[in-house]
């Protein structure tokens, strides 16, 4: 039995794409909402989710487009990866990178999940690879 499309956890990078697009939305409305933050920095994790959110969805209702839409969204997937990046700075201050609580946890989030993802993507496009030969 072969399989014709990567699969982790039981769901295709379009699936999982659409639930890391809302979580990355909800996180970067959630820590400005429970922060009371009026910093437009506090949004980034929104700002990068809302793409990768709308591109695959675009790939599930256009499928003949889905290998440049997920490309695209694994683009924004590095760049929250390399937002992420950023927690790192945080150990050369003597306050560590938890000095202000709320973005410290939002950076190793992006780190963590961007780090995730994009490993998930390149698994899937290395799948279709070795598939399509």
């Amino acid at each position: 039995m072969n399989k014709i499309e990567f699969t982790f956890l039981g769901l295709n990078m379009e699936g999982i794409s659409v639930i890391y697009g809302i979580f990355l939305i909800t996180w970067g409305f959630g820590v400005t909402f429970l922060s009371d933050s009026t910093s437009i920095t506090s949004l980034i994790p929104s700002v990068l989710g809302a793409p990768i959110l709308i591109l695959s969805i675009l790939a599930i209702w256009i499928p003949e487009r889905k290998k440049l839409l997920m490309h695209f969204s694994v683009v924004f997937g590095l760049l929250v990866f390399l937002g992420g990046i950023d927690f790192l700075r945080g150990f050369l201050g003597s306050a560590g990178p938890f000095e202000n609580g709320w973005a410290g946890s939002s950076k190793l989030m992006m780190l963590i999940t961007g780090l995730v993802y994009c490993a998930l993507c390149v698994l899937s496009f290395r799948f279709a690879r070795k598939n399509r030969e």
